[in-house]
């Protein structure tokens, strides 16, 4: 094995997937997360086609269908609650045959759960800085001491460190969607929602309340478009603020549910970008996830490719036995049409977010009128096709599992 030691930065959901392959494979694996415990929140994810036979080879699927939302259906409200339109559950993620929809935390659990043991996680810290010898990295940690490794792997989102370290400044590969941003955060579930959604908009802004099955609160997600957003990722106090301002005119229960944002410890906020890179790899270090191709949150993928990505990384640096020269070209060469492929789903954010109020009337007319439609069942085929396409658009790589006790390619 050339390559045995490696750190993985990111605890999300593409950096413990890693971890689970390359430990099952015998690599010497550390994890390093900013954040001082594993992080929970988020919003609801689906997993889809090749994940979900990623996960089953795991063995955890089981574990997640457990846990899946369990959702019911969404309505569209207007100020005064009024319910103008309702879609079925499956009909607002388009899921099909094992597809899964649950919270971005319980995943991220799950997989962290079965981790654990296998591997080592140092929370509360971050990569300093990263020095490439010829046939090792010297890294540098914020709370830690420097330690050798064999290769880095940066899982660590769309504002990726290990990005800026090894390839440069995140400006260089992010890609405007329109100017669309999004939060997320909890609040109590005051409307009694269970296991149903609700969602309210105006032009270039939504509204969406939800609440998943075994859950005592409810999600609040804000999509809106503003051009001209004073926006700085790590300044919290600035976003909550530049959100109130963005609302503060909005109607139905949006004050209501704005003035929990002071003790939400759960609120997120970003932009709704993608990134584009021309290589994922520099050296001893690559990129992985949304670190790598962040396919933006309308393409309803991001967790998807995430696990698929970990998984191919890990085996074919495996195949390779080690040799990151050989085994970065293969998972960048077997990844990118189906990056490609998600990402195109990702640039429909537009459609989420009605750019008018007259385009909001019309979205409504249609969704009220879709049960009477002659070709609304076609309509609803083909994006549930595209959304398949784009799912199941890599063949998943055996890696020679046989020996995997978990393996049951009866249910895959």
């Amino acid at each position: 094995m050339k390559s045995k030691k490696i750190l993985i930065s990111g605890a999300s959901i593409a950096g413990p997937t890693l971890a689970w392959w390359l430990s099952y494979y015998g690599f010497d694996v550390t994890i390093v997360e900013r954040a001082p415990e594993l992080r929970t929140g988020g919003y609801k994810i689906d997993l889809r086609g090749a994940a979900v036979k990623v996960i089953k080879r795991m063995g955890l699927y089981e574990n997640i269908k457990d846990e899946q939302a369990g959702m019911t259906g969404a309505a569209f409200v207007n100020d005064k609650g009024k319910i103008l339109a309702r879609l079925p559950a499956n009909l607002i993620g388009l899921r099909q045959n094992d597809d899964v929809e649950l919270m971005r935390g319980d995943l991220s659990r799950i997989i962290y759960d079965d981790t654990v043991t296998k591997c080592r996680y140092l929370f509360n810290d971050s990569i300093a800085t990263i020095n490439e010898q010829d046939d090792q990295l010297t890294v540098t940690f914020k709370n830690s001491q420097s330690q050798l490794f064999d290769l880095v792997i940066g899982a660590d989102g769309i504002h990726s460190h290990v990005r800026s370290l090894a390839f440069g400044p995140e400006s260089a590969f992010m890609r405007n969607l329109g100017d669309y941003f999004f939060a997320i955060y909890s609040v109590p579930n005051f409307l009694k929602l269970d296991r149903s959604e609700l969602f309210y908009a105006k032009a270039d802004r939504v509204c969406n309340l939800y609440s998943t099955r075994n859950s005592a609160d409810a999600k609040a997600l804000f999509i809106f478009r503003s051009p001209g957003f004073d926006y700085d990722y790590r300044n919290q106090t600035l976003q909550k603020d530049r959100l109130k301002q963005t609302f503060a005119d909005m109607g139905w229960e949006v004050p209501k549910v704005l003035a929990q944002l002071e003790g939400a410890p759960d609120f997120y906020l970003d932009t709704v970008q993608q990134v584009h890179m021309k290589a994922w790899s520099s050296g001893r270090v690559a990129l992985l996830g949304d670190a790598a191709w962040a396919p933006s949150l309308a393409s309803g993928q991001g967790s998807s490719m995430a696990i698929v990505g970990a998984y191919v990384l890990a085996g074919e640096l495996f195949k390779a036995q080690g040799d990151h020269q050989t085994a970065y070209p293969c998972y960048e060469t077997a990844m990118r049409p189906f990056i490609e492929k998600n990402q195109l789903l990702g640039r429909h954010v537009k459609q989420m977010v009605p750019s008018s109020n007259w385009r909001l009337r019309l979205q409504l007319m249609m969704l009220k009128l879709m049960p009477y439609l002659p070709m609304s069942n076609l309509i609803i085929k083909k994006m549930l096709e595209e959304v398949s396409a784009a799912a199941n658009g890599i063949i998943v790589p055996d890696y020679k599992l046989s020996a995997l006790p978990k393996l049951d390619d009866s249910k895959i």
